[in-house]
């Protein structure tokens, strides 16, 4: 099951808010933002679809300054897909993109050190986790703060 990335449409954001607001989902993104998924215009958005239905979503972000120019990532998906290989892929074919067509060396992630699955993905698609990011991120309710773990996958050392 080889998931599609293609640019969000507007017939997406039921799905995608649908799939935003499961509990799996929502406690590692959040309530969705006013707007979303058109929330983040520093952020590249793709709809992830799969079999011809929306099973998540996947983003990017660029730092463009010369001296510290790279890429990172996040993305959820469909928590009926979990397990399937999907956001692997998703996360290959976007890294294949940010290293192949937009030239950047490093990419970037940073999921919650307890998102036990996440991290297990992004191993799987050639990233290493380099340090943990203490208190990096408010937790959903906004009652306190998690860690997170700097995940980096390197161009030249990109699994082929």
């Amino acid at each position: 099951m080889r998931p599609v990335l293609r640019p969000l449409a507007p017939d997406d954001v039921d799905e995608l808010l649908r799939i935003h607001r499961t509990p799996e989902v929502l406690r590692w993104w959040d309530e969705p933002a006013d707007g979303f998924p058109w929330d983040e215009p520093e952020s590249t958005r793709f709809a992830i679809e799969v079999d011809g239905r929306v099973a998540g979503l996947i983003q990017y972000w660029e730092e463009t300054e010369p001296k510290y120019r790279h890429a990172g990532i996040d993305l959820f998906i469909d928590p009926a897909l979990h397990g399937q290989g999907i956001g692997t892929e998703a996360v290959r074919q976007v890294v294949t993109m940010l290293i192949d067509e937009r030239g950047h060396h490093r990419i970037t992630i940073d999921p919650a050190t307890d998102n036990l699955a996440a991290i297990r993905s992004y191993e799987k698609a050639g990233f290493k986790p380099v340090g943990v990011m203490r208190e990096h991120e408010r937790d959903v309710g906004k009652d306190g703060w998690h860690d997170s773990l700097l995940m980096e996958l390197l161009a030249s050392e990109r699994p082929e």
